[in-house]
């Protein structure tokens, strides 16, 4: 599965920080049950790695990434922990080598026209407007669809369940990122079917 397909699968990718391993494969299958197979585990806590690896081997209908990707040597350990793509919030050489090197397929950061088209030139065209919002939301990608048709984004950062319909409108969005589908509080109680119901709405935003 390429990245576009991978982007294609979900019309939401949920960003997810575990605080607590043991909320790790009960929160895939209730994100799966509720119809988003796409997942993005960020490595903002100690427990990423341990998280995609379990995810990986135990919800076989997830699609897990790894987000928050900074550091080379981080994607070569997400990759053997089970992660089949990769997120970061912007761009480097060191990225670029180590994606490459990998095989991990990249889903980069951008924020600027001249960031697209450097990402661009590196050999990516699917990536991830961040922060979404500040970039200049709906705005922004529509005025980046005229010069640089070719590019596929996935929005995240700043949006919310009632504006993630207004950014997949957009004909350059394959689909959008964000947190409401794992609020802390469900996390911490173990709420899944709570989480079920959020992933059955995001589920049906691209109808």
């Amino acid at each position: 599965m390429n990245l576009l397909d991978i982007m294609r699968a979900s019309p939401v990718i949920p960003v997810i920080a575990i605080d607590h391993i043991e909320h790790a494969v009960p929160l895939a299958r209730a994100l799966v049950a509720g119809g988003i197979r796409v997942l993005e585990v960020t490595l903002r806590t100690a427990h990423g790695l341990p998280a995609i690896r379990a995810m990986a081997e135990q919800v076989p209908d997830a699609i897990v990434g790894v987000g928050t990707l900074t550091q080379a040597e981080e994607f070569a350990l997400a990759r053997d922990a089970g992660a089949v793509f990769g997120v970061s919030p912007g761009l480097t050489p060191a990225l670029v080598n180590a994606a490459k090197s990998s095989g991990l397929p990249l889903l980069p950061g951008v924020m600027t026209p001249s960031e697209v088209m450097s990402a661009r030139e590196a050999g990516f065209r699917q990536l991830k407007l961040f922060p979404a919002v500040p970039a200049g939301g709906v705005g922004m990608l529509n005025a980046i669809a005229g010069p640089l048709p070719d590019v596929t984004f996935c929005p995240t950062g700043g949006i919310s369940q009632d504006s993630a319909a207004q950014f997949l409108a957009c004909k350059n969005v394959a689909c959008v990122g964000g947190s409401w589908l794992t609020p802390k509080d469900a996390m911490q109680t173990g709420d899944w079917a709570k989480i079920t119901t959020l992933a059955a709405a995001a589920s049906r935003l691209r109808s």
